[in-house]
């Protein structure tokens, strides 16, 4: 008798998906601070450690790089390291977004923000 209410139902199940990618994406966000990867330079002289939100946790020096002559040297390194542990940080949270957003039934490479 009333043909609009079959465009409501599925107004509702596009709602209760919206919300549920709503709660996935919040799940996601806060396991992005437990996901730690590492950076390192200096062929594993200068190791960092962040979470997948890029936020550092950790360095981890190799005493053997401490010379008061290489200053610059080790500043270098740790710098290096921190943006190889940044920059994996950065792909290892587009990779679970990929994971949430394909599992989902969106385009593998939809961009959301983050």
């Amino acid at each position: 008798m009333f043909k609009g209410l079959g465009a409501m139902g599925d107004m509702a199940k596009m709602m209760k998906a919206a919300q549920e990618m709503q709660q996935k994406m919040a799940a996601l966000q806060e396991e992005m601070h437990s996901l730690m990867v590492e950076g390192q330079s200096g062929a594993g002289l200068v190791k960092a450690t962040c979470t997948a939100k890029g936020e550092l946790k950790g360095l981890d020096i190799d005493p053997s790089i401490f010379n008061s002559d290489d200053k610059e040297v080790v500043e270098d390194l740790i710098l290096a390291a921190i943006k190889d542990a940044q920059a994996k940080a950065s792909a290892r949270a587009q990779e679970e977004m990929s994971k949430l957003t394909e599992g989902m039934g969106l385009p593998k490479d939809m961009k959301l923000p983050f």
